[in-house]
């Protein structure tokens, strides 16, 4: 009769109570971005039929940007075009995505920025403004 040592399966099943005990994830915690204290810039201005402003506000470090448009009149329906850049030489250069041509009051666009520099909100006429326009944009950024 050929014995077999008991050793290797008692390894075994060691190994194998101890891995599941590592691995048991039923309450993962999952990591929350932690925010960065910040400054929120107000821009109110007027534009008409075609036309375009464009704001420059610095940031401080890397971290989350939100324009939002608090208020659009003299119809609060009203959709206009809103974008967020970065400034250069006098030049406001949007990345992809960082535009909306269809933004109504109480919407947002949100960037990421990876180094503090000037950026650059652009507001326009996306071809809806038929007259004066007037509207103001809360701006949140490290």
């Amino acid at each position: 009769m050929r014995r077999r040592s008991v050793l290797p399966v008692l390894f075994a099943t060691a190994l194998l109570a101890t891995s599941a005990a590592c691995g048991d994830n039923s309450n993962p915690t999952i990591p929350t971005p932690t925010p960065t204290p910040g400054v929120t810039d107000t821009f109110p201005g007027t534009i008409t039929t075609n036309g375009a402003m464009t704001f420059t506000f610095p940031v401080a470090t890397s971290g989350f940007v939100t324009a939002t448009l608090t208020s659009i009149g003299p119809d609060s329906t009203t959709l206009i075009g809103m974008s967020i850049g970065t400034f250069n030489a006098g030049v406001c250069t949007v990345g992809t995505g960082l535009s909306s041509d269809k933004t109504a009051q109480g919407s947002s666009i949100i960037a990421s920025v990876s180094a503090p520099g000037t950026l650059c909100l652009r507001v326009y006429d996306a071809g809806t403004i038929t007259g004066e326009t007037t509207f103001s944009i809360d701006v949140a950024h490290p």
